[in-house]
Parts: C-alpha cells; structure tokens; sequence
C-alpha cells in the first residue's frame, strides 16, 4: 500500500470513529429528537404537575412543534385541542378566558393540553396508558374498553386497544417520551 493510500484508509477510519462516537452520545440524539417551546413545556408542566417530556411526546407525535395548526376534525395548536374541550377546561379551571384564536398561541395552547393532560392522568388514577389514549380517543371510548374489559390500560396490552390510530398514537408517544426523557433528563435537571 502506498504512503497516500494509507493516510486516505486512516481517514477513513479516524471519520468513521468519530461518527461512531458521535452517534452514540446525547447531543446527537438531540439534534435528532429536538424539544422545541422548552419554557412553556417546563412552566405548564410545574404548574400542572405533569412530566414535562409527556407533554413533549405529545406535541412530537399531535404536530411535530408546528403550532398553527388545525386538524381535519378541528383540534388546534401544537397540542391538537377540539375548541369544545379547550371551552370546557377554561369553564373548569382559573386558567382564563380564551378565545378559539388563543389555541394557536404556543403559551395557551400548552397550557391548556397540560392541564388537560394532567386531569387525564388523575381521572384514570395515575395511569399514564389510558391517559394518553384518552388524548386521543376521548375519555368515552376509553371508559367503554376499560368498562367491557377491552382494554385493561396496560402498555404490554396495547395491541387490544380497538381503534388503530390510537394503538398507534399510545405507542409513538410512549416511544418519545422514552427518548426525551433518556435524552433530556440531565440537561433539564431532572
């Protein structure tokens, strides 16, 4: 082997160590799984006393951080609320009046699914798994599969939940909440 061939073969090696080493650490894996609205995610999630990686799962999976925007069915903002629940959590908490406009603010709609979220997580007595598929389905179809034991809320049962989408939606979520949390737990000070 030539002088020139093997300074290019130890190149090679050397970028492919360093891609290696990168590849493994968190800042890389932040760079690929980002957090975006990192104050209004940690003020919601203190005031609410709900997982602020949760509400970041939610958001990755509901948008992916874009906050303008309105499903087919009507949810708005980063966290996808119908007006009507948005309505019925201002109604039920001192969290403000708002108007349906406010849902597209980044800080409000937060605030809002946070809260919601929370309230979630209490009314199915801390089970994180109904919770999130109650954000999806609806509290009544949850409460149906819990009633006729269709679903027990269990993470190695969520092949039973019956609507696809939300087998879907529970498993995504609980996939990036696993990352945010392993990814961002020491650089949040958690």
């Amino acid at each position: 082997m030539t002088f020139l061939r093997k300074k290019r073969v130890f190149a090679l090696l050397l970028v492919c160590f360093v891609l290696v080493l990168f590849m493994n650490s968190d800042f890389i894996g932040r760079k690929v799984y980002p957090i975006y609205f990192e104050q209004e995610i940690r003020q919601s999630a203190a005031k609410h006393n709900i997982d602020p990686f949760l509400i970041a799962a939610i958001i990755r999976v509901e948008t992916n951080y874009k906050y303008h925007l309105e499903s087919k069915k009507g949810a708005l903002g980063l966290m996808q609320l119908m007006p009507d629940t948005a309505e019925w959590i201002v109604e039920s908490t001192n969290l403000g009046p708002h108007v349906q406009e406010d849902l597209l603010k980044v800080d409000v709609n937060i605030n809002l699914g946070s809260w919601y979220l929370s309230w979630l997580k209490k009314h199915y007595n801390g089970n994180l798994i109904y919770a999130i598929a109650a954000y999806n389905a609806g509290q009544g179809n949850v409460n149906k599969w819990k009633q006729n034991d269709i679903w027990d809320g269990s993470e190695e049962h969520i092949n039973q939940i019956p609507f696809g989408e939300t087998r879907h939606y529970v498993q995504r979520v609980l996939y990036y909440y696993e990352k945010y949390t392993k990814l961002y737990s020491q650089h949040w000070g958690k």
